[in-house]
């Protein structure tokens, strides 16, 4: 029984709490049990607060009792990733600076998902500030992936992705700027969704105008997905580029008829080495949009410059946010980081007016593909899961890469854009290994992004496999 609740979806979960079939605490209990015989082998997990998650969840069984509502989410064990703010609770953003650091105050995000019921049972793993897709770093070590522990997860919201595969929450939140939430979930057979900037406020912040670092919902079905980002996402006064629109709309059924609806397969996005079974994985999931009704072609949009737009703006980034870290704390870095601030202080100004007039191109190019077509599907990830002991691919069929994100271009090409990109399970190689499908829709459009997500994922079932996590 304590192992079926950990395998309900997050939606079914929430409905057997609020028809009194199963009580919050023993929602919880049975979450807790398997985090503690999980994570041992994969390291997901970071910090606990399983006492104060027993105390909220007998709170809301009491509330429960009285005939009181206790919000969408009501009772679902959340797993938050430490990047992200909690107050009381050590967040460390896997730096060794920040190893002790307690925050005062919780994210936005954090404070929407405790309104809307849920319970905070642990912070999840990832690279140290985010930096890299593989989730590793010197405070608390390598994630390991659920489907093949010798593999990475990969991240940056990787133990996110792993606690998630490995049942150990039914939900949990990440970050994307180039990839976040999009790669670790094709790499562990979940759901992760980027959403437009602002779509989930992100608070607080250094840089509250910057439009390619997102928070958003990861779960292991896109109806989860959704029913989180219904309580993520609306305005917030202290989020300048918070959309206005209320996050009830992602709270509805995402049933659509797909009938004539117009999708683009682009296997490459115009040329980037891709590994060749995961071309095979995704050309036989492709032909699922046909049997949806949908008319698909073979198309690639245009991102000429986007890799050059996505890399400076993450420069600048990083250099404004991590900046004053090199002068005081280099040693305590890691050397990619160092690389990444090193070359936003290479940045002139008018290598950052480029980068932003080539990003309102790319924009306008992107709008006209989309007046053809309503949705364009590509690889999440150009590579399979990789040895959780190399810390970056440095070639990929043939083609030798010049940096730690380059091998992720797939992904950041896609965040230059702007636009919703939807990480959805898609198959698994010869070997195993899972291979997502990234669905990316036209400007703002997050939900229709989700409806042929949800479409795709009940067509296809891949939702349902398991992984073999020892426990």
């Amino acid at each position: 029984m304590s192992d079926d609740l950990c395998h309900l979806s997050a939606v079914s979960l929430a409905a057997r709490i609020r028809g009194r079939e199963v009580s919050c605490l023993e929602v919880l209990r049975a979450h807790l049990a398997r985090i503690e015989r999980a994570d041992v082998a994969i390291n997901a997990v970071v910090t606990r607060t399983f006492e104060q998650a027993e105390a909220d969840a007998r709170a809301l069984d009491a509330r429960l009792a009285k005939g009181e509502s206790i919000g969408p989410l009501g009772g679902l064990p959340v797993a938050h990733k430490d990047l992200t703010l909690t107050r009381g609770v050590r967040t460390t953003f896997g730096s060794p600076i920040f190893q002790d650091f307690v925050p005062d105050v919780d994210a936005l995000l954090v404070e929407r998902l405790k309104a809307a019921g849920a319970v905070s049972v642990v912070k999840t793993n990832t690279p140290e500030f985010g930096a890299g897709s593989q989730t590793f770093n010197r405070v608390f070590g390598a994630t390991r992936n659920p489907w093949d522990t010798s593999r990475t997860c990969g991240g940056s919201s990787g133990g996110a992705a792993a606690a998630l595969a490995a049942g150990m929450v039914p939900i949990a939140d990440g970050t994307d700027l180039g990839g976040s939430l999009r790669n670790p979930a094709s790499f562990c057979n979940v759901v992760g969704f980027r959403g437009s900037p602002g779509r989930v406020p992100v608070w607080p912040t250094q840089n509250g105008w910057f439009p390619l670092g997102i928070a958003g919902p990861m779960a292991r079905t896109v109806a989860d997905a959704s029913l989180m980002l219904s309580v993520m996402a609306g305005s917030d006064a202290r989020t300048p580029i918070a959309l206005d629109e209320s996050g009830d709309v992602f709270a509805r059924p995402l049933e659509r008829d797909f009938g004539g609806v117009r999708v683009a397969w682009s296997p490459t996005l115009g040329g980037l080495p891709v590994e060749r079974e995961v071309l095979s994985v995704l050309e036989r999931a492709v032909g699922t949009f046909s049997d949806l009704g949908c008319v698909v072609e073979a198309a690639d949009p245009d991102l000429r410059d986007a890799a050059e737009v996505f890399e400076v703006l993450r420069a600048w980034y990083f250099e404004s946010v991590y900046g004053n870290l090199l002068a005081t704390r280099r040693h305590e870095l890691k050397q990619t980081v160092i690389w990444n601030i090193e070359e936003g202080v290479k940045l002139s100004g008018h290598d950052v007016g480029r980068a932003e007039v080539m990003r309102t191109e790319l924009f306008h190019r992107m709008r006209k593909f989309f007046d053809r077509y309503d949705f364009l599907v590509c690889p999440v990830v150009q590579v399979l899961p990789f040895p959780v002991d190399i810390e970056y691919p440095m070639e990929i069929e043939g083609t030798r890469l010049g940096s730690y994100i380059e091998w992720m271009r797939s992904c950041c090409l896609i965040s230059a854009t702007s636009l919703p990109a939807l990480s959805v399970p898609a198959g698994f190689s010869s070997g195993g290994l899972p291979v997502g499908l990234q669905i990316v829709g036209r400007f703002r459009d997050d939900r229709g992004v989700l409806q042929l997500g949800h479409a795709f994922e009940q067509a296809t079932g891949w939702t349902q496999r398991r992984p073999p996590v020892p426990v």
